[in-house]
């Protein structure tokens, strides 16, 4: 490894970054436009594409949803940061995540089969309870928010990383595009963009781990060069990295999934008989990406790669760093971060699509119950304007990626209990939900800050799940599920339907 160079390439000038990130924005809007001219009529089909979205568009919308900036950027972070076994509990937890989802996704497509969001799910499961409505219209806001800003965080990293770019230069101008195209579409434009996203996570991935390999001296030195090290670095059972994180994000993970507005969205858009084989084949075709790109943070130890000089602090940025200085071509360092930009702009896409749906849902029709058409359509792209300045602004303080990912699934964590309790046990109560949601972070956030990722997120989660249980067995009153469906559609429009498509 020693005759291995790391080396800025002249090449990649900061004008070239920011033009891949417009000229992949262009690239979208010219496919968000022609599916809104086709597709996207009303509001229904705007925020849940009129429920006829297909085996193949659904499979790349889940993929393209869960695979974003974590997943193609903390994957090789946390393999620098501690050998294989970061890469094992990167990478194991997030295919699961989507797959333990079939049980609830069904459970909820088949109790509410003409729902959109959670929050919708939440009011009529707890009796018109506002306050249980309220903390999780805005737990599902904070949801979609994160999302937004770790993804534009990721985008500011790789193209700051590679390319030189003023990082805050690289976020606003990568908000304002994904934010043009959103509006243009809603969830329709989010699904086609994401089978194009899938499209290049998959095989350009493959391509580039090859190549940096191949430039790093080849896959047998890079394994020596690790396995002098010790450390246990070749290993996947290493503690620290369960207690460092590993346990913190699974659980993350199966709250994003079971607990995500995107993923509830996707299922209540998906036909019917296709929502268990979507989410099965888009956690099962995911698990190639995080390990080819994650593999990259193996090359990054092989050749020393400093944290602090080299990487500014920041382990997410080891991927970008060694494409670009590795002394790879420059199309392929471009197609590189590319495939970044994609996996980025596709959740940021998703998540303002998310917003619009709960503040049409939950926020406009029940303050306003004989809005018309034509206004709600409009306000459905309101909140993507908000969410886009609240992502600006927490990106521009300069947080780093790792923080903002565990900070964030360790508050996401209090609900995922709760609302597995009020989706299966009939004797969860309102004021259990609220109060296991709200205990669990207003006691457990703290215990996090004393003692760690690890006991903090295992005291919200033993905190959220102790609270709605005691209370519901007190309780003597059991909820009768099948008053769900008769939830009736909250955005049906005279207008005609969309052309349905496969």
């Amino acid at each position: 490894m020693n005759g291995v160079q790391l080396a800025t390439n002249e090449a990649l000038k900061p004008w070239l970054g920011i033009a891949s990130e417009i000229l992949l924005g262009v690239l979208l809007l010219a496919l968000v436009y022609y599916v809104k001219v086709k597709l996207v009529r009303n509001t229904k089909d705007f925020v849940i594409a009129n429920r006829k979205i297909g085996f193949g568009f659904g499979v790349a919308g889940l993929i393209s949803i869960w695979t974003w900036a974590m997943a193609v950027m903390m994957s090789a972070a946390q393999t620098y940061s501690f050998g294989l076994s970061g890469l094992f509990w990167f990478t194991v937890p997030n295919g699961l995540a989507v797959i333990a989802a079939i049980p609830f996704v069904r459970k909820i497509r088949t109790l509410m089969p003409d729902g959109y969001t959670i929050p919708e799910f939440v009011k009529v499961r707890f009796n018109g309870n506002a306050v249980a409505g309220g903390v999780v219209v805005l737990g599902a806001l904070f949801g979609s928010l994160i999302e937004v800003i770790i993804n534009i965080k990721g985008t500011s990293l790789v193209v700051s990383s590679v390319f030189g770019v003023d990082p805050k230069v690289a976020a606003l101008i990568g908000l304002l595009v994904v934010l043009i195209y959103s509006i243009l579409g809603g969830l329709w434009a989010s699904v086609t963009t994401s089978a194009l996203s899938t499209l290049l996570h998959t095989v350009p991935s493959a391509i580039i781990l090859v190549a940096a390999l191949h430039y790093a001296g080849g896959a047998n030195a890079v394994w020596h060069s690790v396995a002098v090290q010790g450390n246990d670095l070749l290993s996947v059972a290493r503690p620290d990295a369960a207690t460092g994180f590993g346990i913190t994000l699974a659980l993350g993970l199966l709250t994003a999934t079971i607990a995500g507005q995107e993923f509830w969205q996707v299922a209540w858009a998906l036909k019917k008989k296709d929502v268990s084989r979507s989410f099965f084949w888009a956690g099962a075709w995911f698990y190639p990406i995080p390990i080819c790109l994650g593999l990259l943070g193996l090359i990054g130890l092989a050749l020393h790669v400093n944290v602090n000089t080299q990487l500014g602090g920041d382990a997410a940025a080891v991927g970008p760093y060694l494409v670009s200085h590795l002394g790879l071509p420059t199309w392929l360092v471009i197609l590189y971060v590319i495939v970044i930009l994609s996996a980025c702009y596709s959740v940021i896409d998703s998540a303002f699509t998310a917003t619009s749906s709960v503040f049409v849902v939950d926020i406009i029709k029940p303050l306003f119950p004989r809005i018309s058409e034509k206004h709600l359509f409009f306000l459905a792209k309101v909140p993507m304007f908000f969410t886009a300045a609240i992502a600006a602004a927490v990106v521009l303080t300069g947080v780093d990626f790792v923080t903002i990912v565990l900070t964030s699934y360790a508050i996401r964590t209090a609900i995922l209990v709760p609302l597995i309790l009020a989706l299966f046990w009939s004797r969860t109560t309102g004021w259990g939900f609220v109060g296991g949601t709200i205990l669990a972070i207003a006691i457990g956030m703290p215990i996090r800050a004393v003692a760690g990722d690890l006991w903090g997120s295992l005291s919200i989660l033993a905190i959220s799940a102790v609270f709605p249980l005691a209370i519901g067995f007190l309780n003597n009153l059991h909820f009768d599920f099948n008053r769900l469906r008769q939830v009736k559609d909250a955005t049906i429009s005279s207008e005609p339907e969309a052309v349905p498509a496969e």
